[in-house]
């Protein structure tokens, strides 16, 4: 028995849609980074992108559990003096709700070239329209996750 290793000529991208309305943030961003990433496909390659893409809709609708919404803070740090910037996420969310989607799924991919090429596959957008109709995307599927055990 032979192990294959997937090129990337092989691969077959499809594209996804998921409706982030009532959904907690994190739960979402895990089933997303799995898919965008190809974890769910059977040719899966840690060292070659296999995933699909994924256009998320209603981005300002996505929720978060206990009081994240007024206690959480997103900090970045310019490199500057008096370079630090911290926001909110009740703020995040009422200017650019996107990318409370964006930063939560690129913490769950690598932090490297590949996975720079796997975030480049997540398309996210605030209301529920996008520009993606043509690709003929299909709903998002539900993921098996091993059972745990007591």
């Amino acid at each position: 028995m032979k192990t294959s290793s997937a090129k990337a000529s092989d691969v077959q991208r499809k594209w996804y849609i998921v409706d982030a309305e009532n959904q907690i943030l994190g739960r979402l961003a895990e089933r997303i980074a799995i898919v965008l990433r190809g974890k769910q496909k059977p040719i899966f390659t840690p060292h070659v992108d296999t995933g699909d893409y994924v256009i998320v809709v209603n981005a300002e609708k996505v929720r978060l559990s206990g009081k994240k919404e007024t206690d959480k803070t997103y900090m970045s740090f310019s490199g500057y003096v008096g370079g630090h910037k911290s926001v909110a996420v009740k703020d995040l969310r009422r200017r650019v709700p996107e990318r409370l989607i964006e930063h939560a799924v690129r913490g769950m991919i690598p932090h490297t070239r590949l996975g720079s090429q796997v975030y480049r596959k997540l398309k996210v957008y605030r209301g529920p329209e996008h520009p993606h109709e043509g690709q003929a995307p299909e709903p998002l599927p539900q993921l098996r996750c091993k059972a745990k055990s007591k």
